[in-house]
């Protein structure tokens, strides 16, 4: 639970105040690798903080869930149109590996909301990261190649992106999986070229 104090404090916000309440409500749970935090269908019903593990958000295809993002650790994260509108969510949320993560209800959050600064300035916090996010994938989409793509990603997260399965990975950065192959390939006998080893 520190972590998600550090991780508000590291924004100027003085949550002292606020803190009280709002370790009555948030409650830690642990999820084993590929377990479906959220059901296409289902209504979102909690706003989460990553502790530890990696999240994606997938739409299911008939073999396979087309990934769209992607979570960290020490990140809050939700199905947050679906929890905002409390409508029946249009993709999957998963565990890409084993989770531990805080989360609080979608009543409870409502009840931070009207007695505290805390509720709002998380919901904040969720809407900016998510918002920003959404805007940068979009224009790499768009200007990025899959390489720079797939390095950037591992420059943000160099130990965790590791975890995710190539399948995944791929379709988060936008190509088949016989592409990001190759992809690798190419990266990796260009590292070795420039030690003046061939492969």
């Amino acid at each position: 639970m520190e972590k998600i104090k550090k991780y508000l404090e590291e924004f100027g916000y003085s949550i002292d105040a606020d803190w009280k309440l709002f370790q009555t409500k948030i409650v830690k749970v642990q999820f084993p690798k590929k377990h479906i935090l959220l059901k296409k269908g289902e209504v979102e019903q909690y706003i989460h903080f990553l502790e530890s593990g990696i999240v994606k958000y997938g739409i299911p295809m008939d073999n396979y869930d087309s990934t769209f993002n992607i979570i960290f650790e020490n990140s809050f994260f939700s199905a947050y149109d679906s929890y905002l509108t409390r409508l029946p969510c249009l993709y999957n949320v998963v565990a890409v590996t084993d989770l531990s993560l805080w989360r609080i209800s979608y009543d409870d959050m409502n009840l931070i909301y009207e007695n505290t600064q805390l509720g709002d300035r998380i919901g904040r916090k969720i809407s900016e990261a998510l918002y920003v996010k959404k805007v940068r994938r979009e224009i790499s989409l768009l200007a990025d190649s899959a390489t720079k793509r797939y390095l950037d990603l591992f420059e943000e997260q160099p130990e965790l992106a590791l975890k995710i399965p190539l399948k995944d990975l791929a379709s988060y950065i936008g190509i088949r999986p016989q592409s990001l192959s190759r992809i690798r390939k190419e990266l990796l006998k260009s590292h070795v070229e420039s030690f003046g080893i061939n492969i």
